[in-house]
Formats: structure tokens, C-alpha cells, sequence
């Protein structure tokens, strides 16, 4: 037989039984796939078995699912269609389990029939996070983009259709991508929730359910007419794609004319839908729906949550004020009623604010000046209610400012928002080689604080090392101090000489005389952002670990020495669903008594598994604003966790794939380990220059100080 040449269903049968055995019985064989397989080219045929062996690694049955419908699919539709189908399932059984991925596979007439959307179609997953950064970067509260059939918003998420293709190519798809979540945030800014005004209205029957569509019509003028002013570029656009898709609509216009003036609000268009009931809607491409039940849940979370924020808040400013923490003599008492006298919020005319008004925080009549945390939480308020209503102003008693303070103490980067059925749970890919394709939301990760042990050990660190860390930091106070020689200028203390001979030999030849003849000395500003990544995994256990605390240590001392700044976050796991980071000294905490304690409470605890540890640090490390981002990683051997298939190639597959996403947000990583075996895979995952392998662990701490330095001299 030619090695092209197709498979006999015989042999495809053998071939299938071989990865199908655990899916086979007595009622069910691999014979009919076969046969349906032997009527293709032995390229189809190699596509099938490569995919049902992947498969099967995961889930027997899929893998007969997906042998049994691969035939029909090649009838309708070409191999790159076809990987794109198997792949859908795969995902849905990610996410979902097994019977959405069986039912996806059964139902692969339905998929070729939407496959053209889906082939000119942009998918969300593809974009969310570009248009998380959009939004975020218009104004107000950050929001999350999520899929939903329909768009709209719970006013803290942006939900969108997973997939749209109602126009020819990705990129126009995208626009309507845009111009949708642009709709939903300027419901969140221009104030089409504030201050329950809608909700009250359909509370009260005022506006009647039925009308509420009507509702989002006039409201849609409004918002339009708000874009319009303050991001006319942006209006533009959607404009075009409403012509496009929806036609000209020259109705209303004369009635709805009261809207699209300044400082019009939802008063205005409660009022319009009482003038226009029954009149048909008109159409938008990128409206979507309100959703008035999500709203009313999300805000009442969110009003609660932030009005204990806000008080203990108030009651750290009076602590700071007074020098004790207020109402020391009721310490069960959640607020303490008797200052509301001593707190104001005074009213300002801001048209830059979403109101278009700010208020200043006053204490005994004087203005507060407040952390960023406390400011973006009053202009949350602000945003949801209008103003700051009484009962916020209103400081936390004892009993609230306790209970509250350590969530409220966790630096901005530790509260980033994830849910996995609680808040603080970050679901992130992982990367599958055997599928090359991501596993979406496939690990979970979760932040635990590190408890801060005895400072004895740091103590003996320094005194063990005294020399050496003398040395470290007159070799960085010299870095940091350090003039650079810029050469071939055209002004500056000294002459060129190198410089000066080529400009004489140009002018022999006849060539015109530079005015780059100088030197000058430059000294360079040091904007760097570390990340030390320091594994935690159980193999640590001894030595190993307080090698790394004693690296860390000298490390610190030395960045503290440079005023670089940096951030150290341990991490260990046990499975997909308990992947852990342990915070030990965020970016903005300062490198203090309790976070050298906590450096010393850094100890061993379960597996290594890598990517998603990467993933969620690169994360944090990409919010700084910095020139150099330094992912650096404390190892002592290669990714593994409990579950057997993220050891070995899977694993370091997964990790490499994390540190090319790293390195697309301008990441440069590195890794420091002390497994002999490292130069067999570390090149591999971080490349041939970014890694070094430490034979001794006594030589830990003596060598990291040393690789760092260089990694930013």
C-alpha cells in the first residue's frame, strides 16, 4: 500500500479500537465509523485518528462522539471548519461536562449551518479583554465583559453575544462589538441607573413593563447625544454601523430633540414615554435590552458592600485625626452616630464628573485629602446614587472597623475582581498542546494571605551574611548612581575623539562634517517593576525553603537599596481548582517590619503548578507603569501537580505557553532553580539566556542578588 493511500475500514477499525477500547462493549463497536471514515482520503482519515487519540486522553465517549459525527462533518464542511467544531465541544465540555459536548457533536449540521457567521464572525473570547481595557479607559468603575444572547449590563458587567457575524469580516464585527459595550457603559455614566430612578419608576407602575422598551428607545437618543459630546469620534462610528445595518431612521426626531440636550436625564425620558406610548420601536444594532432584575441585585451588593467600605474609611480618617480609633468606649457598636456631625461632603459643579458634580470630604469643616482607594470608592457612590447620601457619612464603630479592616488593608492588586462561586476566585485558561488550543477558565486561583512568623530569622539572615549584603549594597548604590557615556552627541563637556577622527577622514573624502563631535555624561532613570515568584510546593520543605527566604532576604535589601520597585507572591496549588498565590509583599506595600516577617513565614505546601501562578502574576505585574516589568521565578524543579497530566510535557507545555503570554505584555521572565535536571527544559520554556541553574542550595542567596543586578544593570 502507497503511504498515501487510503485506510481500508478494516484497519481504520483496528486504529479506532485502539484509543476507542474503554468506550467499546458488546452493543457498541468502532466498525461504523469506520466505514463511514474508509470513504475519505487518507488525510481526512489521519485527521480523525490524530483527534479521536487526543480526545480519548480526556474522555472515552467524546472520543467516540467525535469518530462517529467526524465523517458527516467532513461532508459538510472543510478540515479547518471541522477542528473548529471539535474544538467548540471540547470547550463546552470544559466548561459544562460531558452531555453539552455530546450534544454538540450530535448536533454538527446545526454548527456547519452558522459556520459562515462563525468564519466571518468575531468571537467575544477573542476580544473581551481589548475591550475591557476600552471601557475601562472611557470612564467610571471598571467593567467586566462577559456572553449573554443579548447585550446589556448589571451596571458592574458588560454582556455581549459570544459570537457576532452580521457583518462580512472580523473586523467590522468588532466595531459592533464596540459600539455595543460603549452603549452599556454610558448607561453606567450618563446615568440611566442613577439613583433608582428607573427602578422606582417600574416599582411604582409608572412605567408600566410593557413600555420599557420604549423606554430604551428614547434613552438610546440620550445616551447617543451624550457620546456624541464628550467622544464624537466614537458616535461617528456607531452611527455608521446603524446606517449600515438598521437604516435610516428620521423618526422622533422633532420629539425627542428635548433629550439630546445637555444636562438632559432619565426624568426626561420617564417623561417622553408617557407622550409616545404605543409608538413602534425603533431599531439599533447595538442597543440591546435593560435588564432591570440584574441591576436591582448587583446594586444592592454593591450599595452595602461600599457603604461599610466608606465608613471604615471615615473611621480610619478620624483615627488619624484624633490618634485613636473612634468609639474605643462602644466596641460592639457598628456605627457610631455621633459623627455625623463632624463629616460633610461639600458640593462642586464638575462637568467632567458623571453627574456633572464632585464633592470634597470635609472633617470639623476642612477638606480630607483621601487615598485613591477611598476616591474611586466615592466616585462609585457617586456614580450609583447621585451624590453621597447621609447615612454613608457616618463612621464604622468598632464592630465594623475590625470585622472590616484586614479586606480593607489588601492592597488594590489583591482585590482584582474574579468569581468563581465567590468573590476573590480568578478563573484562568490553560494552555492544552495536545489539542493547541486553550482550555478556557479551565484553573481557578485563589489569594491567601502568608501569616508572618518570628523575625528572629531575619535577624540571623543579616547577621549570617553581613559581609555580603555590605558588598550587595554598595555594588547598587553605585548602580543606582551610576553615569552613563553617551557618545557622538552634539553638545555636551568633552570632545569625541573617535568621533572627531571620522568627521576629519569625511571631510578629506569630500562628505559633508557631522556636528556629533561630543560626549556626555547621562544619568539614567532607574523605572523598573519586579515580580518574585517564589515556589512554595511541598518539595521545598527544608533547606530548600530557607535558601529561598534567605534569597529573598538579601534580594529585598538590596531593591530597597535602589528603590525599585517590586512585589514577591508565593505559589502553590493542588489541582486545577485549588491553584494558590500567597501575597507576601504586594507593589503597594512598603517593605516594612510585617513584610520582612511575612518573607519569613513563606513555607512549603503542596504542588507546582506553574501557568496559571504565571498567568495571574504577569496580570498584576502588567498594571504597573513601568519601562522594565521582571518576572523572576524561585523554583526547585519543573511544573507538576497532583492530577498526573500536568506533569511532564503537558505541564511545561502549559508554562511555556504562559511566559509567551507574558512576554506579549512586555514581560521579560526569568528563572532561577536548583534542579540539576534544568537545563534539559528550561530552555525550552523561558529560552536559552533566561534561566540559570544553581548546582548548591547554599548558594542561593549569594547568586540571585548577583543575576539581578545584571538582568537590569
Amino acid at each position: 500500500m502507497k503511504p498515501d493511500a487510503a485506510l481500508t475500514a478494516a484497519a481504520l477499525e483496528e486504529l479506532m479500537e485502539a484509543y476507542l477500547d474503554a468506550a467499546l462493549s458488546s452493543r457498541r463497536d468502532a466498525s461504523q465509523p469506520a466505514r463511514d471514515l474508509a470513504a475519505f482520503d487518507r488525510r481526512g482519515q489521519q485527521f480523525v485518528l490524530h483527534w479521536g487519540a487526543v480526545i480519548a486522553k480526556d474522555n472515552a465517549e467524546l472520543a467516540y462522539q467525535f469518530t462517529a459525527f467526524a465523517p458527516q462533518a467532513m461532508r459538510l464542511m472543510d478540515l479547518d471548519a471541522v477542528e473548529s467544531w471539535l474544538l467548540y465541544a471540547m470547550d463546552l465540555y470544559d466548561k459544562k461536562g460531558q452531555i453539552p459536548a455530546i450534544r454538540a457533536f450530535q448536533q454538527v449540521a446545526d454548527f456547519a449551518a452558522n459556520m459562515q457567521e462563525r468564519l466571518a464572525g468575531m468571537a467575544l473570547e477573542d476580544c473581551s479583554a481589548v475591550l475591557e481595557r476600552f471601557v475601562c479607559g472611557l470612564n467610571g468603575r471598571p467593567l467586566k465583559i462577559a456572553p449573554a444572547d443579548v447585550p446589556y449590563t448589571d451596571t458592574e458587567s458588560v454582556f455581549l453575544p459570544p459570537v457576532l457575524g452580521r457583518l462580512p469580516d472580523k473586523e467590522a464585527n468588532f466595531r459592533l462589538y464596540k459600539a455595543m459595550a460603549v452603549h452599556q457603559w454610558a448607561q453606567n455614566w450618563y446615568g440611566t441607573w442613577r439613583a433608582g430612578l428607573l427602578l422606582q419608576a417600574l416599582d411604582s407602575g409608572r412605567l408600566a413593563s410593557r413600555d420599557l422598551a420604549l423606554f430604551h428607545v428614547l434613552e438610546t437618543f440620550r445616551l447617543d447625544a451624550c457620546i456624541a459630546r464628550d467622544y464624537p469620534g466614537l458616535r461617528r462610528d456607531m452611527t455608521a454601523l446603524r446606517l449600515e445595518l438598521d437604516g435610516e431612521d428620521s423618526g422622533w426626531r422633532s420629539a425627542v430633540d428635548r433629550l439630546t440636550e445637555p444636562g438632559s436625564d432619565v426624568h426626561e425620558t420617564l417623561r417622553l414615554v408617557e407622550t409616545l406610548r404605543g409608538g413602534p420601536p425603533r431599531p439599533c444594532c447595538y442597543r440591546g435590552e435593560l435588564q432591570p432584575d440584574a441591576v436591582r441585585a448587583r446594586l444592592a451588593i454593591r450599595s452595602a458592600l461600599e457603604q461599610d467600605r466608606f465608613r471604615i474609611a471615615l473611621a480610619k480618617i478620624l483615627e488619624d485625626q484624633d490618634g485613636a480609633p473612634p468609639g474605643e468606649d462602644q466596641p460592639e457598636a457598628e456605627t457610631l452616630p455621633e459623627t455625623r456631625d463632624r463629616l460633610t461632603a461639600r458640593r462642586h459643579d464638575d462637568p467632567d464628573s458623571p453627574n456633572g458634580v464632585r464633592f470634597d470630604l470635609m472633617l470639623d469643616g476642612k477638606p480630607v485629602a483621601l487615598p485613591e482607594d477611598v476616591i474611586s470608592t466615592m466616585e462609585s457612590i457617586i456614580q450609583d446614587h447621585g451624590d453621597i447620601p447621609p447615612e454613608y457619612l457616618v463612621a464604622a464603630g468598632p464592630g465594623l472597623y475590625k470585622r472590616g479592616l484586614g479586606d480593607d488593608e489588601r492592597a488594590p492588586e489583591s482585590v482584582w475582581a474574579g468569581t468563581y462561586h465567590e468573590e476573590g476566585a480568578f478563573p484562568y485558561d490553560e494552555w492544552d498542546h495536545s489539542r493547541q488550543h486553550h482550555r478556557k477558565g479551565w484553573c481557578i486561583l485563589r489569594e491567601h494571605p502568608v501569616p508572618p512568623s518570628d523575625p528572629d530569622f531575619y535577624h540571623q539572615t543579616l547577621r549570617k551574611y553581613g559581609g555580603l549584603i555590605k558588598s550587595i549594597r554598595r555594588t547598587f548604590e553605585v548602580l543606582r548612581g551610576e553615569d552613563r557615556l553617551l557618545k557622538r552627541q552634539s553638545d555636551g563637556e568633552d570632545v569625541d575623539i573617535d568621533a572627531l577622527v571620522d568627521a576629519y577622514a569625511d571631510v578629506h573624502a569630500g562628505l559633508e562634517m557631522t556636528d556629533r563631535l561630543f560626549t556626555r555624561m547621562h544619568k539614567d532613570e532607574r523605572n523598573i517593576a519586579v515580580m518574585l515568584m517564589v515556589d512554595m510546593s511541598g518539595s521545598t520543605k527544608g533547606w530548600i525553603n530557607q535558601a529561598e527566604r534567605e534569597a529573598l532576604i538579601l534580594l529585598a535589601e538590596a531593591l530597597d537599596t535602589l528603590s525599585d520597585r517590586f512585589a514577591i507572591y508565593g505559589f502553590s496549588g493542588w489541582t486545577r481548582k485549588r491553584c494558590e498565590a500567597y501575597p507576601v509583599k504586594t507593589f503597594a506595600q512598603a517593605y516594612d517590619e510585617d513584610a520582612k516577617a511575612r518573607i519569613c513565614g513563606i513555607a512549603p505546601r503542596d504542588y507546582t503548578r506553574m501557568g496559571v501562578a504565571i498567568r495571574h502574576l504577569s496580570h498584576l505585574l502588567a498594571e504597573q507603569e513601568a519601562r522594565v516589568k521582571l518576572l523572576i521565578t524561585l523554583s526547585d524543579g519543573k511544573p507538576d501537580d497532583y492530577d498526573h497530566q500536568y506533569r511532564g510535557e503537558y505541564g511545561i507545555e502549559d508554562t511555556r505557553q504562559a511566559l509567551f503570554e507574558a512576554r506579549l505584555n512586555g514581560i521579560h521572565a526569568f528563572c532561577i532553580t536548583i534542579d540539576d535536571t534544568g537545563a534539559d527544559y528550561l530552555p525550552h520554556m523561558y529560552g536559552p539566556a533566561n534561566y540559570a541553574v544553581i548546582s548548591e542550595v547554599g548558594k542561593l542567596p549569594l547568586k540571585v542578588s548577583d543575576i539581578y543586578r545584571k538582568l537590569t544593570s
